[in-house]
């Protein structure tokens, strides 16, 4: 196959760290090449490269033969090259066409707008209706318009980073069938992902990048998940692996709890009830919007409700806030990061010092203990192997998935009662997921009480006792997880709660 996309001894440095070392491999025309790597390989920086945001220091760039140097995203865009972030860019009050207008250069009249985005969309098997607004959008419709903006660009290469995060299963596939139709048709993908057995349900090629380096490459079919796993860490995996005792007696108790949405576009909660037992695990899955932030946002303490329905060991913790539900011993982990779970200019003894105070005792007499929070700081990184220079690093310097176990680990080193984590290995590699993975299933087995809400369906099956699913604001009644597959999470998922239904 012709390469479309060449590249040659990119590197690329930053003060104290080499993101990209001399990484050299091709891209052909048709073809679904895989860019693997644990957090901190330096995918993120590569990608910048070739869409532009950013100039290497040293080596080349070839696309079609001739020399490539984008100075810009614009400039990316005009030589075919097309990138679907991650986080979507989207303005939820404005429409679907506005916001595809708001992406191109010269964008036509909206109602010509309309119906191409109409054509392309149906082509493409990702119909989209141009006039509605985005803020009324679900997850999976919103990554269609940012396909399809890319799309309408007539890209000869399209970067997807973590294109699957906000899914169900039954999306995915559809998701397959279109860049697999898109390949078909001689358009390049690079395709970044941590589900490894995605890579090899769709991939036709995989480059492994370590630190900074090229380190390996397969033809991912023929390699298993695990064998790609220890490739991209360079160590054997070891699975998460449940060490429990028999779950206790209820520890934490919600009743019809029912909140207005925080926002315009935000979700409200719909007569919420559950019941979470010392020592268990309880899955909640649902497809981004439909009220994950804000049932952890009522659970956390963060928006309190003027009834009684919050009852941790029997006590009603309705109206306390986050603080006083900390002291309680009701933590929280919520999914974004920088921003809400730390402070981005803060350093990680600062945002340790935040969460930790009540239950680390580094408040006295309004004063903070530097040095126990500092130290405090210390044994999260060194427990949770938080790649990291020291306690003195800002927040924000820290890569996705190493401040996601910063966050993770400041919570597990607390000895919660009861922790609510939202997405918790959203972003990491493989290394870093069964890490946490295994750090909350062994806070469970020291007898607390574990909720984690994710998309990861096969997270949620790996370590939860029991799945429900969050739908519109609604939860639906919790099942054991021994007797649900993928398949049936995604009927869950979807508002099929009815298990009569689900099993057909």
């Amino acid at each position: 196959m012709t390469a479309l996309l060449d590249l040659s001894g990119l590197t690329k440095t930053y003060p104290g760290v080499v993101a990209n070392d001399g990484v050299s491999f091709s891209i052909a025309a048709g073809e679904i090449h895989a860019l693997l790597g644990e957090n901190g390989a330096g995918k993120s920086t590569l990608v910048k490269m070739i869409y532009g945001l950013v100039s290497p220091d040293s080596g080349t760039m070839r696309l079609s033969g001739a020399s490539y140097t984008p100075q810009d995203p614009r400039a990316a865009r005009a030589s075919g090259v097309a990138m679907v972030f991650q986080h979507f860019s989207l303005f939820e009050a404005l429409s679907v066409a506005e916001n595809v207008g708001l992406g191109m250069e010269n964008p036509p009249k909206l109602r010509d707008l309309s119906q191409r985005i109409r054509e392309v969309s149906e082509a493409y098997g990702l119909p989209l209706d141009p006039a509605r607004r985005v803020g009324d959008l679900s997850a999976g419709e919103r990554q269609r318009v940012e396909i399809v903006r890319c799309l309408l660009q007539d890209p000869r290469l399209l970067i997807m980073d973590e294109p699957t995060s906000v899914l169900t299963p039954q999306e995915v596939d559809i998701l397959f069938t279109t860049l697999r139709q898109l390949a078909k048709e001689g358009t390049a993908i690079l395709y970044i992902s941590h589900k490894l057995e995605e890579i090899r349900t769709l991939c036709d090629a995989a480059t492994i990048l370590r630190g900074g380096k090229v380190v390996g490459d397969c033809n991912p079919r023929e390699v298993s998940a695990a064998e790609l796993a220890e490739r991209m860490v360079g160590t054997a995996l070891v699975a998460p692996k449940a060490s429990k005792a028999l779950t206790g007696e209820e520890i934490l108790r919600v009743e019809a709890l029912s909140l207005p949405p925080a926002s315009q576009f935000g979700t409200p909660l719909r007569d919420i009830s559950l019941s979470l037992r010392a020592g268990e695990v309880l899955g909640i899955g649902g497809v981004a919007g439909n009220g994950q932030d804000e049932l952890l946002g009522a659970l956390s303490g963060e928006r309190v409700s003027a009834a009684q329905c919050v009852f941790l060991e029997g006590q009603d913790v309705s109206r306390l806030g986050p603080r006083a539900r900390r002291k309680a011993g009701l933590l929280a982990a919520p999914e974004e990061r920088l921003g809400h779970a730390a402070a981005p200019d803060m350093s990680l003894t600062e945002n340790a010092a935040m969460t930790a105070a009540a239950r680390k005792g580094l408040l006295w007499r309004g004063f903070v203990d530097w040095a126990g929070a500092k130290g405090f700081a210390q044994d999260v990184i060194a427990a949770f192997d938080v790649r990291t220079p020291g306690p003195g690093v800002a927040a924000r310097a820290l890569s996705g998935g190493n401040l996601q176990k910063f966050v993770i680990g400041r919570e597990v080193l607390q000895d919660p009662k009861v922790l609510v984590v939202n997405q918790p290995t959203w972003g990491v590699d493989a290394s870093a997921a069964a890490a946490i993975r295994q750090a909350l299933l062994d806070l469970a087995a020291d007898g607390a009480g574990v909720i984690v809400i994710s998309q990861d369906l096969d997270e949620l099956l790996e370590i939860s006792d029991r799945f429900a699913a969050l739908n519109e604001g609604r939860l639906g009644a919790p099942v054991p997880t021994a007797d649900l597959t993928i398949e049936q999470i995604g009927l869950m998922l979807g508002g099929a709660h009815d298990m009569e239904r689900v099993h057909v």
